[in-house]
């Protein structure tokens, strides 16, 4: 089964338990979003990405630099994935997808990335939950994403249904960011070597992600 398959069963899914004015206030939120949100201000293919140095989900300081030197001199370049958090389970679907293919994405020389704007306790538990064998990271403040162009602040009205699914946002946020509800739109980066973008997914739906056979075949042509 297809990444977008499962995506498109787990949404099913979702419509079917949760209530209507739920599916409403995220289904309006999403379209304002999609209505406001400009790509062209995000990351491009041919930009400079940003240095980056992030904890990981043990607490540890990774750098961009890092990552390439650890993955060997046959390195070609990072593949990371910008995703929400560990309540998201379209997220959990894409980080799951990623590592059925991990082997294949070390082969060609890519490393894989997973950063989120939650604390790295959170991170660890969606390395854990997903058995996950590739870097988690915590972009924490969304600083990096908003380098990159593509926070979204979420509307106020979707924090009472965060509540009712028990998402405690200061808890996985840091509550200097508890009312902010701000997160990443999920976007998939490809960088070189050299730190140049070589590719970008980027899309307003969150039930939307990049198929890892399409990210395989943009680190073909690295």
């Amino acid at each position: 089964m297809s990444l977008q398959a499962e995506l498109e069963s787990a949404y099913s899914d979702f419509q079917k338990a949760a209530p209507q004015p739920v599916l409403d206030t995220f289904s309006a939120g999403v379209k304002d979003l999609a209505s406001t949100f400009n790509p062209a201000q995000a990351i491009q293919p041919g930009q400079k990405f940003p240095d980056f140095t992030l904890p990981s989900a043990t607490g540890t300081p990774i750098s961009s630099t890092s990552l390439l030197a650890d993955a060997g001199t046959n390195t070609k370049g990072l593949l990371i994935s910008f995703y929400r958090g560990e309540w998201c389970p379209f997220c959990n679907l894409e980080l799951r997808a990623l590592q059925k293919h991990l082997a294949e994405f070390r082969a060609a020389g890519v490393q894989l990335v997973a950063i989120s704007p939650q604390l790295p306790d959170a991170s660890l538990s969606v390395s854990e939950k997903n058995t996950l064998e590739f870097p988690v990271l915590s972009d924490v403040g969304n600083k990096l994403a908003r380098e990159l162009g593509i926070v979204w602040r979420q509307p106020e009205s979707f924090g009472p249904i965060f509540q009712g699914f028990g998402v405690d946002w200061g808890k996985s946020y840091g509550e200097e960011n508890a009312g902010t509800l701000e997160v990443p739109i999920p976007a998939t980066v490809l960088v070189g070597r050299d730190g140049v973008v070589r590719d970008v997914f980027l899309d307003t739906d969150y039930t939307k992600r990049l198929e890892p056979s399409t990210a395989l075949e943009w680190v073909r042509k690295l």
